[in-house]
């Protein structure tokens, strides 16, 4: 979404990655301008997907262009708006989404009944607008939510070296010979 709404011409976000752009034009947007149906609704499992949201999306900002006379490439006026409206979006997806795997860890007793916790990690958990919901909803299930460091938070394979460490200190799951292993490509 931040390429498409061209946000590294954007003065205020140049040089922010894309989700960091979206979450700092969003803060002074109005999410209520533009609504975006919501992925998957009729799933009721606890997959995640963006792609349908991401056709709307592509979908909303061409007719944008078009209510305002602008080329793709060039900056809407209404960019806070949209930023705001696609991450609240996805904010919601990922609770639903997260209550249902919530709702079913419990229901199959596939974690404790007190102390659960909720980890986030990856570039979602630096977002503070998602951060903040999926703490509300921590907090109404009794869960804890455990997020890393935003600084931790910027490359999925940041976060899969950070749980081989802690594996590795914790001796679970640390295969110490490859011998009989055998590899093969997709």
């Amino acid at each position: 979404v931040a390429r498409r709404l061209s946000l590294k011409k954007h003065p205020e976000c140049h040089s922010m990655a894309g989700g960091q752009a979206i979450e700092h034009l969003a803060q002074t947007g109005n999410q209520e301008l533009l609504t975006f149906r919501l992925p998957m609704q009729h799933y009721r499992n606890c997959d995640f997907s963006f792609s349908g949201l991401q056709n709307l999306v592509n979908n909303a900002i061409g007719q944008k262009e078009k209510e305002e006379g602008i080329q793709e490439g060039e900056i809407l006026s209404c960019v806070k708006d949209v930023a705001a409206a696609v991450q609240h979006a996805v904010a919601v997806h990922i609770m639903q989404r997260t209550y249902r795997a919530m709702l079913f860890c419990i229901k199959n007793s596939i974690l404790p009944s007190k102390n659960a916790t909720l980890v986030v990690s990856g570039g979602v958990a630096s977002n503070q607008y998602i951060q903040k919901g999926l703490q509300n909803l921590a907090d109404a299930n009794d869960f804890a939510l455990l997020c890393p460091p935003p600084r931790l938070c910027t490359d999925n394979g940041v976060m899969i070296a950070w749980n081989g460490i802690e594996k590795l200190r914790a001796g679970l799951g640390v295969l110490h010979s490859t011998d009989g292993i055998r590899y093969e490509p997709r």
